[in-house]
């Protein structure tokens, strides 16, 4: 009991600092960037975001404030992306937004927008008992979709006081509805940490970036020349004040400033304030990775000494049932007979060993659809291998945009070799001969399925108007890795697969296949399905969770450490399930396993 609880305190000191540790990493391929004093920062914004419709758009398909153009531009030019931000919806693009680098601003003005205004066709819809009509700025604002704003590669971060708790977390909202009233967020707050360089003098390094968004209605003229000036204005947007001061949303309130409308002429303001903070540069993404340990490091080795705990019950199940039955056939099987019966007795078999010659029969229904199956298995399990080493190693960082569906791609297309080999080697050993059309299915089965999908998907957001829609070269660039990269790997694969001898079994198979008789309903090979899938997915619905919730919520995922251990879990009690599940049905005498 006392080497139990020790073993246990260990794995849980193991796992616990695993998770501790892989918060704070230096990221692989990432350059730091260093700024002087009065150095320009671009200010990047990237699509808006809604965990309720989760579909992205285009940032400038609501009326902001835009950049100038340059000399014969025609349009906004995208930021260079690479293939995994325009798949995960990614559209960075410049803004007009100017920061320099320990400079200070206060009520910098960017320009003036004129949203259209419905609130007089509301009225006589409302008589009429008819929906309003919304602008797409009271649209985007209803459901709930949040600024996505770039500064040297970080994203903004909302800060939240929570009775002295502060929490952060990803973007900040486009606006809200406060009685009715369906306000816009046109004044910003940019809250700036630098950290100096040691080895570079004068050069610092931005290591914090929160934008608090404030709602400010201002009353504002422009003049004939294009220069607006604010009346009425908060202090900081005084001109004349004589305390300098950073716009906040006291000051609005003691103002008696209302809400901006999310409607009529809005005027887009911002602040920009600097603090040198001890957070080092390799640090400065552990915000936005614990985000204020909403989900504590321990929810997740908690649930890898709940899968560990799985594991050992299963293994000893496992071994207490194979052991027991084994040596009870063992014992029989050597066992001298002293009469007649004993004699008969012996010269008849019975469970597992009336189908010895039927176990590795091949499949009757359409043996190649199950080579290409496994093998299309296989080059997933190796896929999720790959990446999974190379994200804990810090390649696959959150830093690098869409590194990680890049990685995904590149691994699939490069373990088409993989699926190839073991679909020919299974198929060879089913004794098919239609090897051409087996390696074209490994080929195009389940990428032409993920394929079909993905371009209803597509199809689907780009009828929203969603930057989740593909574009024609980014669907382009994801053929030629499919057909010129994969399919040729499988290809070669397959070469050397049917090159090898056929798979020799420890027992020949009888010509003739043996009669199965009528199953119970809780031997069937559904039922068989259901609860050999139950127990896996109970070690791995934590870590599943917290990666969908990365994919749909906007969250990042970043403790492939606890991951790469759930994942070999998994592996181990798929393969002990495996076991006992097939020795069951061999027991039944049902050799189709």
């Amino acid at each position: 009991m006392e080497k139990m609880s020790a073993s246990t305190a260990a794995i849980a000191l193991l796992v616990s600092s695993m998770v501790q540790n892989s918060s704070a990493f230096y990221l692989p391929g990432v350059t730091p960037q260093s700024f002087g004093k009065g150095d320009p920062i671009k200010v990047k914004v990237n699509s808006l975001t809604s965990v309720k419709t989760l579909l992205p758009i285009d940032y400038y398909k609501l009326p902001f404030c835009k950049p100038a153009l340059a000399e014969g531009q025609k349009k906004i030019k995208l930021d260079h992306e690479n293939l995994g931000e325009f798949l995960t919806g990614d559209r960075i693009e410049p803004s007009p937004y100017v920061l320099r680098m320990q400079e200070d601003m206060f009520c910098e003005v960017v320009c003036s927008v004129k949203i259209p205004d419905f609130s007089a066709l509301n009225e006589k819809r409302n008589k009429n008992k008819n929906p309003p009509k919304l602008n797409r700025a009271e649209k985007a604002i209803s459901q709930e979709y949040h600024h996505n704003i770039i500064v040297d590669n970080l994203n903004a971060a909302s800060q939240l006081d929570d009775g002295g708790n502060v929490k952060y977390w990803q973007g900040f909202p486009v606006g809200g509805i406060d009685e009715g009233l369906v306000y816009i967020n046109n004044h910003f707050n940019f809250f700036m940490k630098y950290h100096p360089v040691e080895n570079e003098t004068g050069k610092h390094r931005i290591v914090g970036f929160v934008i608090e968004p404030v709602s400010i209605r201002h009353e504002f003229k422009t003049s004939a020349e294009g220069k607006i000036t604010i009346i009425n204005p908060v202090p900081s947007c005084n001109p004349n004040r004589k305390k300098i001061v950073h716009t906040n949303w006291h000051a609005v309130v003691n103002n008696n400033k209302g809400l901006q409308p999310a409607a009529g002429d809005v005027l887009f303001t911002y602040d920009v304030t600097w603090e040198q903070s001890d957070i080092s540069w390799a640090t400065r993404w552990d915000v936005y990775l614990n985000m204020a340990n909403v989900v504590p490091a321990k929810v997740h080795w908690f649930n890898i000494i709940n899968s560990f705990f799985v594991v050992a019950i299963l293994s000893f199940m496992l071994a207490a049932i194979l052991v027991r039955n084994l040596k009870r056939d063992f014992q029989r099987y050597n066992k001298l007979p002293t009469s007649d019966e004993e004699k008969a007795d012996e010269l008849e078999d019975f469970g597992w060993k009336l189908v010895h010659a039927d176990v590795f029969r091949p499949p009757s229904n359409n043996p190649m659809a199950f080579a290409v199956m496994v093998g299309s298995g296989m080059q997933l399990l190796f896929m999720g291998f790959f990446t999974i080493i190379f994200s804990i190693l810090g390649f696959l960082s959150p830093a690098n945009r869409g590194s990680l569906i890049i990685g995904q791609l590149v691994f699939y297309a490069l373990m088409g070799s993989v699926s190839g080999y073991i679909t020919a080697r299974l198929y060879k050993s089913f004794k098919g001969k239609a090897w051409q059309t087996a390696t074209i299915l490994a080929a195009t089965a389940f990428p032409g399925f993920s394929f079909s999908v993905f371009f209803v998907l597509d199809i689907t957001a780009a009828f929203y108007g969603s930057t989740d829609a593909v574009p024609f070269t980014t669907m382009l660039v994801l053929l030629i890795l499919w057909f010129c990269i994969s399919t040729p790997l499988v290809f070669l694969g397959a070469y050397f697969g049917y090159k090898k001898d056929v798979l020799e079994y420890p027992v020949n198979t009888s010509s003739i296949p043996r009669q199965i008789p009528d199953q119970e309903w809780y031997t069937s090979i559904h039922f068989a399905m259901v609860t050999a899938g139950i127990v896996p997915f109970s070690a791995c619905f934590v870590e599943f969770y917290f990666i969908l919730s990365s994919v749909w919520m906007d969250q990042y995922y970043h403790v492939f450490t606890v991951l790469f251990l759930v994942f070999l879990i998994l592996l181990i009690l798929s393969m002990e399930l495996a076991v006992l599940f097939n020795y069951f049905q061999l027991c039944c005498e049902d050799y189709n396993w």
